[in-house]
């Protein structure tokens, strides 16, 4: 249900920094009031907003009138509701990017009527007043976020509604089955109880059947979109920091022959294939006097414990049993899955480097000189196998990205659960009636039909200024 707010907002819907265009977005009831207050055409004549058609775009001058001074030449776009974005009357002005215009022409804004918008305040009107669902919001906000195009998809999808509608048709079974089970109540002469509960059973284990296939994609979408993380672990000098920067195609990492340089972690994010991979480059792992560098790889082992793969970097001149044996110790003490390279093959002959592939046969090792660039495109090729294993790839299945609708799915699973014991127990048909309401409002909460106020409220917080 649309609701009305008495109030107009405006914000610099552009990234801050500069740039060559900004924009800065007014909605609300007086929008194109306070447009025609500080906008001329290019005649210098007044109230020309007023009396353009919507979804239009007209060239002319931002001007304080107080000053008699022109801010900034601009085009003005105007999108009158209930077509626009907020489905207020909206209106956008195009001005130059620098910061000094840009906050010019917000502050005549603001002196003549308008306050300033807070965080996401535009996307939560556009929500509150019906235009788009709360999931869909959210998925703006993924949007705006997305850093690579597997992330960029996913959000797309969700943004398309996708989510929304299978929640919906779910919602409206459950209702079908309240239905039911609230004639069965009423009319208990007819004796339906039992084929009622029998029939709202096998409709429950059908829609938990697809919300435990829904939920069962968070883990894919999490690593879309926020990214799967490898943490480079290896004894000093192995070659690690060297790998980052290759991997990285920059140097971010401080490369020198002396043990122990690295004494901090260093993260890098790199796209393959569209997934996002958080790299950690880490202290060597070694006993050590150093405090420092004893802090560096304490804050290794921490960096280990948090990642979705070890890659761990072995020098092909080392020994070998030390090597399999701290790295044997590693997988035990974090149960982590490791990618073995074993790096410097430029130093060993083709014998020695046979021996210690067969040392690590059980990791499936790759065999690599970062010095030559030698086998360093086999270390994407495994990220793309792992990366299809988990079927992180996307297609045309709706996946969960985000942690809130995880857990509310879970709860609505956990409703149907409930349910199903009840029935199993001989419970009477009205406590299964109890359940099915919950599992519907659990999905409500998703696409917002029925949340609390103050979730809204922590949603939209996270949202930048502008939209």
């Amino acid at each position: 249900m649309k609701q009305y707010f008495e109030d107009t907002i405006a914000a610099i819907s552009t990234m801050s920094g500069g740039g060559s265009i900004g924009i800065i977005r007014i909605s609300g009831i007086d929008a194109i009031t306070i447009a025609d207050k500080i906008f001329v055409n290019k005649k210098r004549a007044t109230g020309t907003v007023a009396r353009m058609s919507t979804h239009t775009v007209k060239y002319g001058f931002i001007i304080d009138k107080d000053k008699d001074q022109i801010i900034d030449e601009c085009l003005l776009t105007l999108m009158k509701g209930p077509n626009s974005y907020t489905t207020e009357d909206v209106v956008e002005i195009n001005c130059h990017g620098g910061y000094a215009v840009m906050q010019s022409v917000l502050k005549l804004v603001y002196k003549n009527g308008a306050r300033p918008a807070e965080p996401g305040e535009f996307t939560k009107r556009a929500f509150l007043n019906g235009r788009i669902a709360l999931s869909g919001a959210e998925a703006v906000m993924d949007l705006i976020n997305a850093k690579t195009s597997q992330a960029h998809k996913a959000a797309i999808n969700q943004l398309s509604g996708r989510l929304d509608r299978e929640l919906n048709e779910i919602c409206e079974k459950l209702g079908l089955c309240l239905a039911q089970i609230e004639v069965a109540i009423d009319y208990p002469e007819y004796e339906m109880e039992e084929d009622t509960a029998r029939q709202a059973l096998e409709t429950l284990e059908s829609i938990e059947t697809k919300l435990c296939s829904m939920a069962a994609t968070y883990s894919r979408g999490k690593i879309i979109k926020d990214g799967f993380k490898i943490a480079i672990a290896g004894k000093p000098n192995a070659g690690k920091s060297s790998l980052l920067n290759v991997l990285c195609g920059s140097d971010r990492a401080i490369v020198t022959d002396i043990p122990g340089t690295t004494r901090d972690i260093i993260d890098v994010t790199i796209d393959v294939d569209g997934i996002p991979i958080i790299i950690t480059d880490t202290a060597g792992l070694r006993e050590t006097e150093d405090i420092v560098e004893k802090i560096g790889v304490d804050r290794s082992y921490n960096a280990i414990s948090d990642s979705d793969l070890m890659l761990y970097v072995i020098d092909a001149s080392c020994n070998s049993k030390d090597e399999n044996e701290s790295l044997s110790n590693l997988i035990k003490e974090y149960n982590i899955p490791v990618m073995v390279i074993i790096n410097k093959t430029d130093l060993v002959d083709n014998e020695t480097l046979e021996n210690y592939v067969k040392e690590f046969s059980q990791y499936d090792p790759l065999t690599v000189s970062i010095l030559s660039n030698s086998g360093i495109e086999s270390i994407y090729d495994r990220f793309r196998k792992i990366f299809t294993e988990k079927g992180v790839y996307l297609n045309n299945e709706n996946i969960i990205t985000s942690e809130r609708h995880k857990q509310l799915l879970d709860n609505s699973i956990d409703a149907i659960s409930k349910a199903k014991e009840s029935y199993k127990s001989g419970m009477p048909i009205d406590c299964i009636s109890y359940d099915i309401w919950e599992c519907g409002k659990f999905l409500e909460k998703i696409t917002g039909k029925s949340i609390e106020a103050d979730v809204v409220e922590t949603i939209f917080s996270k949202f930048c200024l502008g939209k």
